[in-house]
């Protein structure tokens, strides 16, 4: 059986057609974050130190870890500051030496910047994921040699110097590209992770259907793991969490062995609490002053006001236990009897895989 083996410091999470399905954390991106992006500018780590802790509570077993972000308010001092290029490097090595004081799961180093992939590379205790490379030739390139010299597991991304095809088939000759590349300079392509690319539904009523059997030639024919960005799916969609509830499990069992995704349902916050005791008060409900924010937050539907594991962690949980990669049902027992499981406490008390054996 294929297995990709990605290590921190002190543990192992092996990604594989016969473990539980690893969940990759994707909070830590300032991309699309400008809240995060003024705080990382102005050397604040805490939201990201939050976010690694309660990913791990939730079940993430890799954090991915992506330096995407310029400076905006450094520009008029220095231009620089608006190239990625010069920003990302040293982010990155910031940002992984934050996440692993407080986290010990293994990491995934992800940029488009060549000089922050290996300044993470650097920073990394273990054995990181990279990600990612692509089927385009400068990529291949540029990247390939860093998987060789570093010895690390990569994201191959199905898209190449045509873009991104909607065939799958077209899809798929591109993750055999960057398989076949990637022998020439010696990886194994048990250190391929194939990311055959997810169209949202929305758009294409097809691309479930696509990615799933795109997942099994992969799987059949190129003996590659899996993954993919888990939301793409229900992109546009209301309520999105049923769609990647639904999506999740047919993926895995038609062979997908991980995901890029948030495993935290966010925390209702105090403004939407205002709201619902607004549209409580003008329905002529009277609620208690001292009511309990949390109590309200469960009794009305809104979910909870700490940070603890979404739907979708749920869904996977379900899926390990019903394809036998949660033997004897361990963990979802685990996980639905203890009631801190998943509430945002966690950091290096975080489970993720085997331990790793010292010699």
């Amino acid at each position: 059986m294929t297995k990709t083996i990605i290590e921190s410091k002190t543990k192992t999470t092996i990604i594989g057609f016969d473990q539980p399905f690893a969940v990759i954390g994707e909070r830590i991106n300032p991309t699309g974050r400008k809240k995060l992006a003024l705080e990382l500018e102005l050397g604040d780590f805490s939201t990201v130190e939050a976010d690694a802790i309660a990913q791990v509570a939730a079940g993430a077993t890799i954090l991915d870890i992506n330096s995407g972000a310029v400076f905006a308010n450094k520009m008029a001092e220095d231009p620089r500051y608006a190239d990625n290029n010069f920003v990302e490097p040293p982010l990155m090595k910031e940002l992984v030496k934050r996440v692993q004081a407080i986290c010990d799961v293994p990491l995934c180093i992800d940029s488009s910047v060549p000089g922050a992939l290996e300044e993470g590379l650097e920073a990394a205790e273990g054995r990181p994921l990279l990600n990612s490379v692509t089927g385009e030739e400068e990529r291949l390139e540029l990247v390939l040699p860093l998987v060789k010299k570093y010895n690390v597991p990569v994201v191959a991304i199905s898209n190449d110097d045509t873009g991104i095809s909607e065939d799958p088939d077209v899809r798929f000759e591109v993750a055999k590209k960057i398989v076949n590349r990637a022998s020439d300079f010696g990886i194994p392509a048990h250190d391929i992770v194939v990311d055959p690319l997810v169209m949202p539904i929305g758009a294409m009523g097809t691309a479930g259907l696509q990615v799933f059997t795109l997942v099994r030639r992969l799987r059949e024919e190129l003996g590659v793991n899996t993954t993919c960005g888990a939301s793409n799916i229900s992109f546009g969609l209301p309520n999105r969490h049923g769609i990647n509830n639904a999506f999740l499990p047919m993926a895995m069992t038609a062979g997908m062995t991980s995901a890029i995704m948030n495993p935290v349902a966010l925390p209702v916050g105090p403004k939407k609490l205002q709201a619902k005791l607004d549209e409580l008060a003008s329905a002529g409900i009277i609620v208690p002053d001292d009511i309990d924010m949390e109590l309200l937050a469960n009794i009305t539907g809104m979910g909870s006001t700490k940070s603890r594991a979404g739907k979708e962690m749920e869904a996977i949980r379900a899926a390990n236990f019903l394809t036998n990669n949660d033997p004897n049902g361990s963990e979802w027992i685990r996980t639905n009897k203890d009631p801190n499981a998943g509430s945002g406490a966690g950091g290096r008390s975080g489970r993720s895989g085997g331990r790793r054996r010292r010699a």
